[in-house]
């Protein structure tokens, strides 16, 4: 169901201090709906806080680690008797990690997953229920990755998650199928975000000083700003839409793995070479 009016809404966003999670929170904010912003670190939730306020919007701030059941459940409690049901609950806190499948550490695996996989999780664990039983026009938006749909060299670990994200969405579409929450999945192409940024712990062995700043040159010249995301995802709730492909390349994987795997395999592999991945 599209809500097409999010004037006085309720929008929670995962991930909201920085990069897309924070441009989606303005672009909500800037439609006169009220923002609650999510994170782990207190020091940017408070500047995004300050920021929306700005523009006007009632917006609240919970340091919560979206991995971790626990809290997710306390926040859930906290939020329904603070502020009521949510309109809406978008999932995009997220991670990465640059490395082989060889040079990725098992303790960096589950660190991906319990984040990018298990936060999206108790997002809809814990919010579903009352959306659902509140009734009325509601929303879940689950940010994935065109890296959900198409393999990236030296990410098993963020791929493999963004893949389950795509999964996940699409069988939640399903059973809410009728019902008054409708679903959308989010895979945005290359995204000039702090999550491209990597360095130090998020870096495995294989991977050169040399080559960090070849990728991180590559999404400044390539990556779209992460504000496009942002009205991607305000339009997707307004119109009910889906499936979001948004930001360079996003569309063209889409398409490219619909006609061809072979092809699109080919083209990531002659691509990868480029980068020195492969």
């Amino acid at each position: 169901m599209a809500i097409q009016h999010l004037a006085d809404k309720l929008v929670l966003v995962t991930g909201a201090g920085s990069g897309i999670g924070f441009e989606i929170a303005r672009h909500f904010a800037a439609q006169g709906a009220k923002l609650l912003l999510v994170d782990i670190n207190d020091v940017i939730l408070e500047v995004a806080r300050q920021k929306i306020c700005t523009t006007g919007a009632d917006c609240h701030i919970y340091r919560v680690d979206v991995s971790d059941p626990e809290a997710m459940h306390d926040l859930s409690v906290r939020v329904q008797a603070e502020h009521g049901v949510l309109d809406v609950l978008v999932n995009n806190a997220g991670i990465a990690f640059l490395g082989s499948f060889r040079a990725t550490p098992l303790a960096q695996w589950r660190r991906t997953l319990d984040i990018n996989v298990m936060g999206v999780v108790h997002g809809c664990h814990y919010f579903l229920p009352d959306m659902l039983k509140a009734g009325g026009a509601r929303h879940i938006v689950n940010i994935a990755s065109a890296a959900g749909l198409a393999a990236t060299a030296n990410m098993s670990a963020y791929s493999a998650s963004k893949h389950a994200i795509v999964g996940l969405s699409d069988c939640l579409a399903l059973e809410l199928s009728g019902s008054s929450v409708a679903i959308s999945v989010v895979c945005p192409g290359v995204i000039n975000t702090p999550i491209a940024q990597f360095s130090g712990s998020n870096v495995g062995k294989n991977i050169s000083v040399e080559q960090v700043a070849r990728l991180g040159e590559y999404y400044r010249i390539q990556g779209a700003a992460p504000s496009v995301v942002g009205a991607a995802v305000v339009d997707a709730v307004r119109t009910g839409k889906s499936l979001v492909l948004v930001g360079p390349f996003a569309a063209l994987i889409y398409h490219l793995r619909r006609l061809s795997r072979t092809l699109l395999h080919k083209i990531l592999v002659k691509e990868s070479k480029k980068m020195g991945w492969l």
